[in-house]
């Protein structure tokens, strides 16, 4: 098997990034509205402006981490570290809809506890194939890590 032409690996690495930032877009079918307004927070909890920089720079770490690995012999070759990457993908992006949609951080708060084990075990995965393909993910983590915590301190605040 030959490896991917320069054309080949450019279109998958648009893939990779079309796919990561699909997980954003199922924010696009619920809105915040007033109710997040009026929820309590804590005092540290972030501006509003800050996620979308983050997200869309956490978003574009992840899709050039898979593809990092996606490169060390396709789907085929890494069906596990990859799978383990859609799995916490699924998992990113059902995040949005059971927090702002259903408005039960409750749930988020469960989903948000699982991605963070699907991320850590993904890093370790991309770890064994590509030491940048791991580190990319280490940002992804410390801040889902965070959103846990935020997640948390709101369902609490909010009983």
């Amino acid at each position: 098997m030959s490896a991917p032409s320069k054309f080949q690996q450019c279109l998958a690495l648009a893939g990779w990034i079309l796919l990561c930032f699909g997980a954003a877009a199922t924010g696009a079918f619920v809105t915040k509205g007033e109710w997040y307004a009026n929820l309590a927070k804590p005092s540290w909890n972030p501006p509003s402006w800050v996620f979308g920089p983050v997200w869309t720079t956490l978003y574009v770490m992840m899709a050039v981490s898979a593809w990092l690995v996606w490169r060390q012999g396709g789907w085929r070759a890494q069906a596990k570290p990859l799978g383990a990457f859609m799995a916490q993908w699924f998992l990113n992006a059902l995040w949005t809809p059971l927090f702002f949609g259903m408005q039960r951080p409750d749930l988020a708060f469960a989903d948000i506890v699982a991605l963070w084990f699907a991320i850590v075990v993904t890093l370790a995965l991309f770890w064994k194939v590509s030491r940048p393909a791991g580190l990319l993910l280490v940002p992804y983590v410390a801040w889902v890590s965070f959103a846990a915590v935020l997640n948390f301190a709101i369902y609490r605040l909010n009983p």
